[in-house]
């Protein structure tokens, strides 16, 4: 096993370079680069200034007609050079790939920040929701679908079941202002902090102190996930175990003696947990990056979700790069994670071997 996870190691290098590339040269053709945005802003104060400053109205419409012209070849040419678009295309991509090798992502273009500093001023934000919200998703989902499987069409099942349809149908967005409606001093209640991942006197607080305020920041904003995602879960989990309970190897260990919690534990559960541990990677990068993207708007938390959104926003290169990057090779790590568990769960499957 230890020389099969060497080679997926391996892999990475080449599935990572082929995700850089093929990004590089899709984005390049985009239009709305990072010069044009330069150009754009500056276009734009030069009409401010124009309209702020002019006499008569000729006098002003000719010098703002001049203004959204262009402007001056040597200013353009300025501007390329101070973003590194003076050099041919396919030098950007070589010197971005030395850079890469050595985890440098160079200096945002229009936040006064480098890449790697602004991702580790983010990554508290995204490792809070994402983590929490993963853990206690698959802490209330499995259980709760191995009890509808085993309780099948109870009145346990019928009930939960209409909790599990309402919550798959409130999006975690319109449940996170729901939720700031009732118990962050919209209308009702004010009960938890309306925003920030800790309060502004968190650096004086004791360490119990700095625990409670974090994980009172956390209530909210991890709950819109969570309710927003464990549905399809607890569904999955139920359907899978389901599906095993019903074969003829469950009823052959019945008929053995062997008691149903034996049954359901040591034997349908390691076959039932295959699909969920293949959909785990999915799940992770979801909630840890693109599905906390809205949660953070709502909840002013600035977490890696709305860095990559900016960056695109704005065409900060090197910003949607590097967070590119970062969520690439998590993606690919954690892929690589979820396959040992399922070794780890039924020895039985040997990718070694293969």
């Amino acid at each position: 096993m230890l020389a099969y996870t060497f080679r997926r190691l391996l892999l990475v290098v080449p599935t990572m370079l082929a995700i850089i590339t093929l990004n590089f040269f899709i984005v390049q053709a985009a239009p709305g680069g990072p010069v044009d945005q330069a150009i754009a802003r500056m276009q734009g104060m030069a009409n401010i200034q124009v309209g702020a400053s002019g006499g008569d109205g000729v006098a002003t419409t000719q010098q703002g007609s001049q203004a959204s012209r262009g402007l001056d070849p040597e200013v353009i040419q300025q501007i390329k050079e101070q973003f590194g678009f003076d050099r041919p295309v396919h030098e950007r991509y070589f010197s971005m790939l030395y850079d890469y090798t050595t985890f440098d992502f160079g200096d945002s273009l229009f936040k006064a920040n480098s890449v790697t500093g602004l991702i580790v001023d983010r990554m508290p934000v995204s490792i809070s929701l994402g983590l929490w919200s993963t853990l206690i998703i698959y802490l209330v989902s499995i259980p709760l679908g191995i009890r509808k499987a085993v309780r099948h069409h109870s009145t346990f099942d019928v009930w939960t079941s209409w909790v599990v349809i309402i919550g798959n149908a409130i999006p975690a967005f319109l449940f996170a202002i729901l939720l700031i409606i009732l118990f962050a001093g919209g209308s009702y209640f004010d009960v938890f902090p309306l925003r920030g991942l800790v309060s502004d006197e968190f650096d004086t607080l004791s360490w119990f102190g700095k625990i409670k305020d974090y994980a009172w920041h956390m209530v909210l904003p991890v709950t819109a996930m969570v309710v927003g995602g464990f549905a399809t879960l607890t569904m999955l989990t139920k359907n899978s175990f389901l599906d095993e309970i019903n074969k003829q190897y469950v009823m052959t260990a019945k008929a053995k003696g062997a008691t149903e919690a034996r049954v359901l534990y040591k034997h349908v559960f390691r076959n039932a947990m295959l699909i969920i541990i293949a959909g785990f990677p999915a799940t992770f990068i979801s909630l840890f990056f693109t599905g906390s993207l809205l949660i953070e708007v709502i909840f002013s938390l600035e977490g890696l979700g709305l860095l990559g959104f900016e960056a695109t926003v704005q065409r900060d290169y090197p910003v949607m790069f590097g967070t590119l990057y970062i969520f690439g090779l998590m993606g690919l790590l954690i892929g690589i994670v979820s396959d040992l568990a399922y070794s780890w769960v039924d020895p039985r499957i040997d990718f070694a071997s293969r």
